[in-house]
């Protein structure tokens, strides 16, 4: 049974569309790629998945008693927040804000869930440590450490890997498979990069001027679907 399922999903904003008559499903232990030309609404549709905007038609249903609060995140970031002044104690912790509801104080539980993804990140050593004062590599361990706190059954990230540099990436794209294999966390990511789509996930789901939706082996024999020599794509 799926975990996620878009029905005639309709996305844009205040009134204008950008993507519409989207049908898709995530079933649990998925490695979903979202992937596709800039501005076809790849974050716009990680967001709506998130509640953070409301679809302009269509529907978006969950089961297996997964609850949208209960999604991991790991947005872009912005120049304004790797400037955050945190510790990564402070930031990851706050992984747990909706576990701890409206109780003024984080819980035993909740202290000890974040430092057990500060260790699965292998980031303890930099508790605390200063945000704004580590390298981009270990901030996106940070932000997937926050993010894990708050996943339950499914995590969503949006470009983790933007910026770094070959060597990260390959840690970061390493840790991500983990937790997808051994820990059963079932991914959902937007990529740019085709050959680490194809090479990591089960699944593609490419949007723009033409869709695409199923296993991964079959996207890149599609019809109307290629990778160009740069590992982008085109449709």
């Amino acid at each position: 049974m799926a975990l996620l399922t878009c029905q005639n999903l309709s996305l844009g904003y205040e009134g204008n569309t950008i993507l519409s008559g989207l049908n898709f499903d995530v079933e649990p232990g998925d490695y979903l790629c979202i992937v596709g030309e800039n501005g076809s609404g790849k974050s716009t549709l990680m967001k709506t998945i998130l509640g953070l905007q409301p679809p302009l038609s269509g529907k978006i249903l969950t089961d297996g008693g997964l609850k949208i609060n209960e999604i991991g995140y790991l947005p872009q970031q912005t120049d304004i927040q790797r400037d955050f002044p945190a510790s990564v104690w402070e930031i990851v912790l706050s992984g747990c804000q909706g576990e701890r509801g409206i109780k003024p104080f984080y819980s035993k539980e909740n202290k000890n869930l974040a430092r057990l993804n500060l260790e699965k990140m292998a980031i303890t050593p930099l508790e605390k440590r200063c945000y704004r004062e580590l390298s981009g590599g270990q901030q996106q361990r940070v932000l997937l450490a926050r993010a894990l706190c708050a996943a339950k059954k499914m995590i969503l990230l949006d470009e983790p890997v933007a910026g770094l540099d070959p060597n990260v990436t390959a840690q970061m794209y390493s840790l991500i498979e983990s937790l997808n294999k051994v820990d059963k966390i079932t991914v959902i990511m937007i990529s740019h990069d085709i050959d680490a789509a194809l090479k990591y996930a089960n699944k593609i789901l490419h949007i723009g001027k033409t869709v695409f939706f199923g296993p991964a082996n079959e996207y890149k024999t599609a019809s109307g679907f290629f990778t160009d020599k740069k590992g982008g794509c085109e449709s």
